[in-house]
Parts: C-alpha cells; structure tokens; sequence
C-alpha cells in the first residue's frame, strides 16, 4: 500500500503559504500521496477561543519575520506583509471544496495564495476570483455558484467537522491515519510517519 497524507489547509493561513507551494513536491519525492482537505479553521479556533494574533502585535510581528525567513529558506517567494485577515465569508475555501472534488485543488490554491502573497490580492474577493478561476480555465460564474449552494457549503462544514474530530485545530496539519501533524515544519515528520506505517 502506498502512503499517503490528507493535508488539511485553510485559506487564510498564513503559514499555509509555504505548504501549499511545497508540500505536493516533497511528498510526491518521498513517494507519499497528498490529499487536498480545505476546511474553515477559524470557525475551529473561535469554538476553541484560540486567536493567536488578535491583539498580540509581538507575536504578530514573530509570524510575518518568521514566515519571511521560511519562505526564503524553500525559495518561496516573499514580497512583505500582504492583506490580513481575509476572507471573512470563506468563499475561498468553499471554492477549494469544489476544486478539490473537481480534481484542480492544488493549482487553484497556489493561484489564490500567488495572488495574496506576491499581489496583494486578498482571498475571497470576487473580482480577483472571477480572473483566478478564469485564469485556471474554469467558468468562473459557475464555479461561484456552486461554492455557494447548500451542498457545498455543508461540505464544507462536514470537513471542518472530520477535522475537529480528528483533533486538527490549525492549518496547515497534516494527518497520516489518525496521527495528526501541525504546522508547515512538520511536514516532513508526517512523510516519515507516513512512510514507516505503510511498510
């Protein structure tokens, strides 16, 4: 049996931006499989009232240099402090849930976090959508509307719900059967555990 990950992100995640850029490489190097598992991570820290930012300018500050001397460590590129937070409605993420079942999750997320990172185009926007979505040969009007029907939207709640079952509470986490790995620097302890279970 091959290995293989789910890779729950949330777009929205700062740190996520490295993952999203690099975690498809590293484990496809290793021979481990990533599947792509949008969920809403905010609505997970605020039931858990874990807001790691709001009104924390010093750690704030710690995340963006941190983030900044991550990126350039991976040679992700880095362009300064983009819009943050964004996407108060997860029309991003529900977007995600329907790439993501469409099979085009990967490239979709390294367009919307592209944009955000190096264009200061914030997630979620509908404009910006509209040409991102365009830009990956979608429809977008299409596409908008199905991110926006009941079905996804419970989707997406479903999701987010088998995260917090599985005790995910952040993004990026990675999950190897019922081990669950945090944070973008342990993508590579998540590939190893991967890799030894399935041996």
């Amino acid at each position: 049996m091959n290995p293989s990950l789910d890779f729950y992100f949330f777009i929205g995640s700062t740190y996520t931006y490295l993952s999203v850029n690099r975690a498809e490489a590293v484990a496809a190097a290793h021979g481990v499989g990533l599947r792509w598992q949008p969920f809403n991570a905010r609505s997970i820290m605020k039931a858990q009232n874990n807001l790691p930012f709001i009104g924390k300018p010093v750690k704030t500050r710690y995340m963006w240099r941190d983030l900044e001397r991550r990126a350039k460590r991976y040679g992700i590129p880095f362009n300064g402090i983009p819009p943050y937070p964004v996407d108060p409605d997860g029309l991003a993420g529900r977007v995600a849930v329907v790439a993501s079942a469409a099979g085009w999750c990967p490239d979709f997320a390294r367009t919307i976090y592209r944009d955000w990172f190096l264009e200061g185009k914030a997630p979620g926007d509908p404009n910006a959508l509209q040409k991102q979505l365009e830009s990956l040969g979608k429809d977008p009007q299409a596409v908008l509307e199905q991110a926006d029907s009941p079905a996804i939207r419970t989707r997406y709640d479903e999701q987010t719900q088998r995260a917090l079952e599985l005790g995910v509470f952040g993004s990026p986490t990675f999950v190897a059967g019922d081990e669950v790995f945090w944070g973008d620097d342990r993508l590579e302890d998540a590939i190893e555990w991967a890799k030894a279970q399935a041996n």
